[in-house]
C-alpha cells in the first residue's frame, strides 16, 4: 500500500514534459550502456563509454554525428543496436508503449494520452493514439519500400544478407533523418549514381515532412483541403529545395572540386542531394571542406531551420520560421496581427516561435563561443569549422567538416547537449528543468509603456 502511495506521488510530480525528458535520457543511458559492451565492437574490446554514449545520443537524437566510425567500428550487432536506437528515437519512443496496448488490445490510459499530445507537439488529446497509430504504420511502409528501393543497388554489390540489410538500416536511417551510414564515408561512393542519391532524398523528404502533413495529403480526397499547418510546410519545405538548389548551383560551379561524376545528370543529382541533406539528414555526398563560403553559410542556415514541427527531424523547424516571416511581412503591410491565406496565426504562436529563435540562436551562439576554447581549429580553417558543427548537432543533422572526430571531453559533452535539446526541443527542456512548470498566468496586468525600438 504504501509503494503505491509513493509511486502515485512520484507520477503527481512529473509532468508530461518531463516524462518526455526523462524517457529520451533513460533510452539515451540504456544504449550507451549496451553499446559500451565488447559484444559490439569489431575489436571485441569495450568501447570507452564517452564515445558509447556520443553514439547512443547521437542515435536516439537522429543526428549521426560519431567519434566512431559506424561502419569500422561496430560489429552487425552493434550497428543492429544503432539502428533500433534510431527507430525509437526518431518515431519517438511513446511509440514503443502504444504498439503494446495496441497489440495487447487494452484501453490506453488518460495519462499516456497526455504524453502523446506532448510527444507529437497536439494542441489538444483527440485523436493522439489514433494519429501515433497512423505513425508508426505510415513509417513502417514507407522504410519497407525504402529498403527495397535501396536494396536492388546493395543486393548486387554487397551480396543478398549484407545488401538487404544495408538497405533496411539506410532506410531506417534516412527516413528518421538519422544520417548514419555503413558505407564508411556516407553516399561520396555513389557521386555517379543517382538512383541511391535520389531514393535516399525521397526518404529523407519523407520523415521531414511531419506525419500530420502526411496525414492530410493521404486524405485530401476525403477533406478536400489542407489545414494552414501542411499548407505551411508544404510551402516552406518547396522554398527551401528550390531556393538552396539554385543556390548550390551557382555557388558550387566548380564542381569537379565536390564530385568524381562528370555528367551534367550527375551534377544535378549531387546539388538536390545537398540542398536535401541539411534538412536534419546528415548523409553527405561531397567533402564539405571543399565547398564555397556562401555555400557553406547556405548549408548551415539550413540546418537551423530544419524540418516540420511533428517530423523526425530536429531544427528550428520550417513551421516556425516561416511564422516568423509571416509576422515580418504583415508589419511591412501595416498590420497589427499575423494573416496568411485568409487565416490568422494566433499570438501567442507567434510569441512562442520568436521566443524560440532568439533562445536557439543564444545557445548555439554560446556553444560555438565554448568550443572555440575547448578544441583546437585547424590554422586552415576559421569560425566556419565550429559553427558548422554546432549547427548541425542543434539541428540533429550529423554533417560535419570533421571536428566531431577529434573532440575533446568538454567538446564531446557539449555536442551531446546540443543534440539532445535539438531533438527533444527546447520548450521541453526547459518546462522539464522548472519546478513549477507551466502555471496559470496571473489574475491581473501591470500598466503598459512604451518602449523605444529600431
Amino acid at each position: 500500500m504504501k509503494k503505491n502511495k509513493l509511486t502515485i506521488r512520484v507520477k503527481k510530480r512529473l509532468s508530461a514534459v518531463q516524462v518526455l525528458a526523462l524517457g529520451f535520457m533513460v533510452l539515451i543511458f540504456l544504449g550507451g550502456t549496451l553499446l559500451s559492451l565488447p559484444i559490439f565492437s569489431r575489436s571485441g574490446n569495450a568501447t570507452p563509454f564517452i564515445d558509447a554514449l556520443f553514439t547512443a545520443v547521437s542515435a536516439v537524437c537522429v543526428t549521426g554525428l560519431t567519434t566512431l566510425n559506424t561502419a569500422l567500428h561496430w560489429n552487425a550487432y552493434g550497428q543492429l543496436v544503432i539502428m533500433l536506437l534510431i527507430e525509437i528515437g526518431g518515431l519517438g519512443f511513446m511509440t514503443m508503449p502504444v504498439i503494446l496496448y495496441f497489440i495487447l488490445r487494452r484501453k490506453i490510459t488518460l495519462s499516456t494520452r497526455i504524453l502523446l499530445r506532448e510527444a507529437l507537439n497536439l494542441d489538444d488529446m483527440s485523436g493522439a493514439f489514433r494519429l501515433m497509430m497512423y505513425v508508426v504504420k505510415l513509417a513502417a511502409v514507407i522504410q519497407l519500400a525504402g529498403a527495397i528501393l535501396l536494396s536492388i543497388e546493395f543486393v548486387p554489390e554487397f551480396g543478398w544478407k549484407k545488401g538487404l540489410f544495408f538497405g533496411l538500416f539506410h532506410s531506417i536511417s534516412s527516413f528518421c533523418n538519422a544520417g548514419f551510414d555503413l558505407l564508411g564515408d556516407s553516399l561520396t561512393p555513389y557521386q555517379a549514381k543517382p538512383y541511391v542519391l535520389l531514393v535516399i532524398a525521397a526518404l529523407i523528404i519523407s520523415g521531414g515532412l511531419g506525419f500530420i502533413v502526411w496525414q492530410d495529403l493521404l486524405r485530401f480526397k476525403e477533406k478536400r483541403k489542407f489545414s494552414l499547418h501542411t499548407k505551411i510546410a508544404l510551402i516552406t519545405t518547396a522554398s527551401l529545395l528550390i531556393g538552396a538548389f539554385i543556390i548550390f548551383f551557382i555557388t558550387e560551379h566548380n564542381a569537379s572540386n565536390l564530385t568524381t561524376g562528370t555528367s551534367f545528370i550527375d551534377r544535378l543529382a549531387n546539388t538536390f542531394f545537398m540542398s536535401v541533406t541539411p534538412r536534419t539528414a546528415g548523409y553527405y555526398s561531397i567533402d564539405y571542406m571543399q565547398m564555397t563560403n556562401a555555400g557553406l553559410i547556405t548549408t548551415i542556415f539550413l540546418m537551423y531551420i530544419g524540418g516540420t514541427s511533428g517530423s523526425t527531424a530536429g531544427g528550428l523547424k520550417t513551421t516556425t520560421f516561416a511564422v516568423l516571416i509571416i509576422q515580418i511581412v504583415s508589419i511591412f503591410k501595416g498590420r497589427t496581427r499575423a494573416e496568411f491565406q485568409g487565416r490568422t496565426i494566433r499570438n501567442s504562436t507567434v510569441f512562442r516561435a520568436l521566443t524560440l529563435f532568439f533562445i536557439t540562436l543564444t545557445l548555439c551562439v554560446l556553444s560555438i563561443m565554448l568550443l572555440t576554447i575547448t578544441e583546437n581549429i585547424p590554422e586552415s580553417s576559421g569560425i566556419e569549422y565550429v559553427a558548422f558543427e554546432v549547427f548541425s548537432a542543434f539541428g540533429t543533422v550529423g554533417l560535419t567538416m570533421g571536428l566531431t572526430p577529434d573532440l575533446t571531453i568538454a567538446g564531446k559533452i557539449i555536442i551531446m547537449l546540443l543534440m539532445y535539446i535539438g531533438r527533444v526541443g527546447i520548450y521541453t527542456v526547459g518546462f522539464s528543468l522548472l519546478t513549477k512548470g507551466q502555471k496559470q498566468q496571473a489574475k491581473f496586468k501591470y500598466p503598459d509603456e512604451s518602449v523605444m525600438i529600431g
